[in-house]
């Protein structure tokens, strides 16, 4: 799957209207599902040709490489596609152990409980200390 020998699997791909596909990352040991995040053509070309999980950021309207300012690393072990090739799965080795920016392991932390959010997951690491400005 390298783009420089052809871009036929990015042209499978189906983007949104956009040009974006969402991405799961899971844990390639637990199974855990780490996040949900998006990528356009780019951000899926650069994650496969550097093993590392790269994203669209909406937001910041830029590329964004996973743990570039936290140092929480996913390191790509497999990408797979779902049927309806709409829809990317990455199984990731998440340095560090920690996926959120709220210093948790994934960003699913909240849980409904009697109509009620709750987070069930600890803050493994203050995010004040994770990304210092």
């Amino acid at each position: 799957m390298n783009e420089d020998n052809g871009s036929n699997w990015l042209d499978q791909v189906k983007w949104d209207k956009d040009g974006l596909i969402p991405a799961i990352a899971q844990d390639e040991n637990s199974g855990r599902v780490l996040c949900l995040a998006w990528m356009n053509r780019e951000a899926l070309a650069l994650t496969v040709s550097e093993q590392r999980a790269v994203y669209w950021s909406s937001s910041r309207r830029k590329l964004w490489r996973k743990g570039e300012e936290s140092g929480h690393i996913q390191l790509l072990r497999e990408i797979r596609i779902d049927c309806d090739q709409d829809v990317v799965l990455l199984s990731v080795d998440q340095e560090k152990d920690i996926a959120c920016h709220t210093g948790r392991h994934s960003c699913f932390y909240l849980k409904l409980e009697n109509q009620t959010w709750q987070a069930v997951d600890p803050v493994l690491k203050d995010p004040a200390l994770i990304y210092k400005k």
